[in-house]
Formats: C-alpha cells, structure tokens, sequence
C-alpha cells in the first residue's frame, strides 16, 4: 500500500486538486515515523493554528480529501485538525467519515467555521457510531438547531464519553434539552457547555442542571462557563450536588 503521502497525492491528482503543503508536510512526517516502527494509536494533528511551521488552513475540500486517505488507515485512532476553515463542507466529510471509518476514537474540530447544517451532520452521524469517545467542537457556532441535534444524539448514542461544545452560541432551549437528556445517558463523562446564549434567561438553565445532577450518577466533569449564575441559581447547584456523589470537577466561572 503507498505510504500516507502517496494516497494523498494521488487522490488530488485523479481529482484534479492542488496538494495542500502542510498536509504534505504532515504527511511526511508521520510516514517516516511509521517506518521507523508500526505503531498504533495515532493521533494526526494537522491543527491551523501551528505558528512553528508555515500553515496553510484546510478548507472542506481540503478535508475531503483528507479524509479519502483516512478512511483506510486502521492504525489512526485519532484526528485534530483544530483552528483550520472547514465549515460546513468539511463537516458533511467529518460525518462520512465517522461513519466510514470505526477505529477513530477522538476528533478535535474546534474553532472551524462549523455551522448549524455542519452541526446536524456530525450529530446524526453519530447516531450509528460506536467508537468514537471524544468529541470537540468548540468555537463553532452551530447554535440553538446544532444543540439540539447532539442533545438528541445523545438520546441514541450510548459510547460517546466526552463532548464538548463550549462557546457554540447554544441557546437555553438546548441547554435545556441536555440537563433533560442526561437525566438518561449513562455514557457521557464530561461536557462543556460553557457561554450558551440566553437572553436573560439564565437562572433557568441552572436549575435545570440542578435537576440533572440530582439524577445523574455518571457525569464526572461538567463545564458551564458565562451562564451569567447569581445566588439563587448557585443554591440550586449547591443543593444538588448534596446528593450527587459523581461529579468531580464543576466549572462555573
């Protein structure tokens, strides 16, 4: 089989596609490791925001082929391509490929541009999707129709163990749907919900939680940053967490 750099090359060629040089870069360096000794486990950076080496982000299209050469290399568990452009193109790839490809364990899609359409693919792609245990989505404004999609998700799905969608412009109706969910899921461990969008609605979302930490004796890290929290909404939290024995770290700063 032609190394990683050779795939790469070639699937831009029959597509009549130029070679992104920091994927090549990678690429490169990562056979060459290979060579050195099979390993397993691999985490594949190619992160837009390496001010070390010269970068040239990745677009969707980037990220399609990109992903061509993914979808057959079982010795790549995991993919960080954090601060690139993919946007919504990329994100209908990202879900081809979570459903193509079983071996990837952790995908790192923060800060890319995603948006609620991109939201909804990766969501319903995991629907079916029994391998991947992290997930980060941070940065990406996929909004109040993105979070409810997941929240659904997570209705399904029952292997995902971390996710996280921090400073996703969540709105309260979401933020609602997952104190709701979680009240079920036994798989989720850690989630970040910091910086929703709620217009004043604040103290509601936190009791909500409240609700949800007093059934839930799985989530073991929970983030929920900026909820704009006053007394009574840190009472409710408080009152909680008398009765949860689960959780282990809170951010609420």
């Amino acid at each position: 089989m032609d190394n990683l750099q050779e795939q790469y090359c070639n699937f831009c060629s029959e597509n009549i596609r130029r070679p992104n040089p920091f994927i090549l870069d990678i690429f490169q360096k990562l056979d060459e490791e290979i060579k050195r000794g099979p390993e397993e486990g691999i985490i594949l950076i190619i992160a837009g925001n390496n001010h070390l080496v010269p970068t040239q982000r990745m677009t969707g299209e980037d990220f399609w082929l990109l992903s061509k050469v993914l979808s057959n290399q079982s010795h790549i568990t995991g993919l960080d391509v954090k601060y690139n452009l993919i946007g919504d193109v990329g994100a209908y790839y990202a879900a081809k490929l979570l459903q193509k490809q079983p071996c990837i364990t952790y995908l790192n899609l923060m800060f890319n541009d995603i948006g609620p359409e991109g939201g909804e693919l990766i969501a319903k792609a995991l629907h079916k999707n029994k391998t991947l245990k992290y997930l980060r989505m941070t940065g990406n404004k996929i909004e109040n129709t993105g979070g409810m999609s997941f929240a659904a998700m997570l209705q399904i799905n029952s292997s995902l163990e971390k996710l996280d969608l921090g400073d996703c412009d969540l709105g309260l109706q979401s933020v609602i749907a997952f104190t709701t969910v979680l009240t079920q899921n036994q798989a989720i461990k850690a989630i970040n919900l910091n910086r929703p969008i709620l217009y004043g609605e604040q103290e509601e979302s936190t009791v909500h939680m409240g609700h949800m930490l007093k059934e839930n004796h799985f989530l073991v890290e929970l983030h929920m940053c900026k909820h704009d929290m006053k007394n009574y909404g840190m009472q409710q939290l408080c009152d909680a967490l008398t009765l949860n024995s689960s959780l282990r770290y809170l951010d609420v700063s």
